[in-house]
């Protein structure tokens, strides 16, 4: 599982491909750093339900 900003989705899609693997992703938002305590729990929320779902899966 892994937890990626948006500013990096290029970059796994071209690490996945080099791999040849497809990796269990959950994409939040960009830039991270300088979000505030309530922005940075806002992210998670709604970013449970997706790693939930892909734990499950």
């Amino acid at each position: 599982m892994n937890i990626v900003t948006t500013g990096f989705v290029d970059g796994v899609a071209a690490q996945s491909e080099s791999l040849g693997f497809d990796p269990a992703v959950v994409y939040v938002p960009h830039p991270i750093q300088n979000r505030t305590k309530a922005e940075i729990e806002a992210i998670a929320d709604d970013a449970f339900a997706k790693v939930m779902a892909l734990l499950k899966s």
